[in-house]
């Protein structure tokens, strides 16, 4: 049976290494753009939007359309930085597991 304390020594170690992922995923930024470059968001690893671009000839199009292209954007930076965070995070996480909590 493995020792409390090595367990212990691991899990802190694994948390170090979850905090610093955690900083590096933040400090990362994603660029999505859509609607052929109309919108361009930037959005960090951690799913904060940084700021939104758009086209001034974009704007000019019909509302519904608009609306359609920023909602598809958005949700496409989102689902990148969702995906970044969980691959940089399994992989810190990844092979660890606590006999009895698994």
């Amino acid at each position: 049976m493995v020792g409390v304390g090595k367990l212990l020594k691991e899990a802190q170690k694994i948390q170090k290494k979850m905090e610093e992922v955690q900083a590096s995923v933040a400090a990362t930024e994603i660029d999505v753009s859509s609607g052929g470059g109309a919108v361009q968001i930037k959005v960090s690893g951690n799913g904060i939007i940084k700021s939104i671009k758009f086209d001034d000839e974009f704007l000019k199009e019909d509302k519904a359309f608009v609306e359609e292209t920023i909602l598809a954007a958005v949700q496409e930076a989102l689902t990148k930085a969702r995906a970044y965070s969980e691959e940089k995070m399994g992989a810190v996480t990844s092979g660890f597991s606590v006999p009895g909590l698994m």
